[in-house]
């Protein structure tokens, strides 16, 4: 196997290559054993782990919700407004090059 120096030095750090440069014999492992089949969790459990994490969660108060549905809104005009005036440019740009 023809390599330089760097690429031998790294094979040999991994442990692929031997001292003498020549590759070691590869070591064949078992395949790993299979996992046990872990148990299902019933919906009960499930349920109420759910409703624990959601109490975690940091909720916005009823004004930012309504502060960030307007400027949601707000953005949505402007950018439908943006795409639907350089739809109509350009459909008169092209009909105005090909006329």
């Amino acid at each position: 196997m023809a390599m330089n120096r760097e690429t031998k030095r790294l094979l040999q750090r991994q442990g692929q290559l031997g001292a003498d440069g020549e590759p070691k014999a590869a070591r064949k492992t078992a395949p790993p054993a299979p996992r046990p089949k872990e148990k299902r969790t019933p919906p009960t459990v499930f349920v109420k782990e759910v409703r624990a994490e959601l109490r975690k969660v940091a909720w916005p108060t009823r004004s930012e919700t309504i502060n960030y549905s307007i400027i949601v809104f707000i953005t949505l005009i402007v950018l439908t407004a943006a795409i639907a005036g350089l739809d109509l440019g350009m459909g008169k740009a092209v009909l105005w090059i090909f006329e």
